[in-house]
């Protein structure tokens, strides 16, 4: 088996060095995350470059993620950086202070906090390890005495329990970020915190404009963080090409108990409504400072890969850890080996179930025979790559190999569980597309004389949406 599952890492400096960068490829990586809530847009661009460089020397098509910050909800900095919050002190938190924070008071980022909360509210500051409870608002001042102490430094996050926050998923900065993002053609844009389609659908928009000069349109991700963005999860689901299961801000909004049962959830949503899906947040925390995993990471990671997500994604792990590389590694084998475990329930998944589209319904014919007959490989000859994406659906120990002539779409099929993009040249003659799409497998080892291989295309060739074909082929 080759693993199916696919690995998101994120850029930073443990691994802004080529070399580091070409290791972290070696290893697994499938698509590079550059967070844009540090850097500048130079930064992005550079950084951009450097991928697809590196990309090309290993020679794999790696996919890049645009992550905008989203609204700054955040407490300001303080005089010397930190102070300690002790349980049942006063401390106020205040929209109109512009001086550094003390032991009583601390300024905002997010000014409208004051407006958002009431008397009896809990907030939670720094990933929900401080609590607030809300006494009075007086003006511009949320009033609030300590339920849970501890350290509180410069710019900690400020989260709501329930939810209720009403700033904007896109901000000034997060438009600025598309237009940066589309000046390398991003290959998925992550929106942070929508609350419903609407903000999907109004970055898409916006990407799609700034795309235009160089006719890139990229895919949409929204990451599912507050808990007002779930009972509105199929609405956004539709309005986007995927999720990402963004654990650590919906936890603090949803409490940490309701997670897991969330993402098994979203991910079996996306799934049924051909979206993709992205496991995120603390996966391999303590690889951070330590070389080796936690027995419950591990399980975490395995969780997620049964659970069908496509990718399992890394964050501080490979942009500040000290061992990038090794993480990397780990979260390799660990998908790997859950995927020796997964069932295959073709048979199931396609009781009562039916297609009202041909290409549709030649995908899903392409993944019965080639489970039944035993093929070494299903080869999805395609332009947009949404042939291939229905077949990623539903789980087969049957690679599936998506070869197009369009780079975008070769790169944005790096995301795809169990998909293998291929770039190869465009052809207008159907039988010699054929036989090129098996000679480059031959050449690549993945078939030899005598397997057999399913295989799909349209006809007329060259056209998004028209797979009409599935052929069943021996090699000989």
């Amino acid at each position: 088996m080759t693993r199916a599952t696919k690995i998101v890492a994120t850029l930073g400096p443990a691994s802004s060095e080529p070399l580091v960068l070409e290791q972290l490829l070696r290893a697994g990586v499938d698509v590079v995350r550059l967070n844009f809530s540090h850097g500048s847009a130079q930064d992005h661009i550079d950084r951009a470059a450097m991928v697809r460089e590196c990309a090309q020397r290993v020679g794999k098509p790696i996919a890049l993620m645009a992550d905008l910050q989203g609204p700054k909800i955040r407490v300001g900095k303080f005089d010397g950086g930190r102070i300690m919050l002790v349980a049942g002190a006063p401390f106020i938190l205040d929209a109109s202070r512009t001086e550094p924070g003390s032991i009583d008071s601390v300024g905002l980022d997010y000014k409208e906090l004051p407006r958002d909360v009431r008397p009896g509210d809990t907030l939670l500051l720094n990933d929900g390890l401080l609590v607030l409870t809300v006494t009075a608002v007086r003006g511009e001042q949320v009033h609030t005495v300590v339920k849970i102490g501890g350290e509180l430094s410069n710019n900690k996050g400020i989260n709501k329990q329930g939810g209720g926050l009403t700033a904007p998923a896109l901000t000034a900065k997060d438009m600025e970020d598309i237009r940066t993002a589309m000046a390398f053609q991003a290959d998925y844009v992550a929106v942070s915190f929508p609350k419903s389609a609407t903000d999907m659908e109004m970055a898409r928009q916006l990407a799609n404009v700034a795309g235009e000069p160089w006719r890139h349109k990229p895919s949409m991700i929204a990451k599912i963080e507050r808990s007002e963005a779930i009972p509105q999860l199929e609405a956004i689901l539709k309005a986007s090409d995927g999720i990402m299961v963004a654990r650590g801000d919906l936890a603090v909004e949803v409490g940490n108990a309701a997670v897991p049962a969330l993402q098994k959830r979203m991910i079996r949503m996306a799934r049924a409504m051909d979206k993709v899906a992205i496991t995120a947040t603390q996966m391999m925390e303590s690889m951070i400072v330590n070389p080796v995993p936690t027995r419950a990471e591990v399980s975490d990671v395995a969780n997620a890969v049964l659970d069908g997500t496509d990718a399992v994604m890394l964050s501080a792990e490979t942009a500040a850890g000290k061992y990038p590389v090794e993480t990397v590694e780990h979260m390799a084998l660990i998908a790997l080996e859950a995927e020796r475990a997964e069932e295959v329930r073709l048979d199931a998944d396609f009781t009562n179930k039916h297609f009202g589209r041909i290409d549709q319904s030649i995908a899903m014919g392409a993944l019965f025979t080639a489970h039944h007959l035993g093929c070494r490989a299903i080869i999805a000859l395609t332009e947009s790559g949404s042939t291939a994406l229905w077949m990623s659906r539903h789980n087969i120990h049957v690679p599936i190999f998506g070869l197009t002539a369009q780079a975008g779409s070769e790169r944005r099929m790096a995301l795809y569980r169990n998909v293998r993009p291929i770039l190869m040249k465009p052809h207008t003659d159907r039988d010699q597309a054929l036989a090129d799409a098996e000679r480059v497998l031959v050449e690549r080892g993945v078939l030899k004389p005598g397997d057999t291989y399913a295989i799909t295309c349209g006809e007329p060739m060259g056209y998004p949406g028209g797979t009409n074909m599935l052929k069943v082929c021996r090699v000989a």
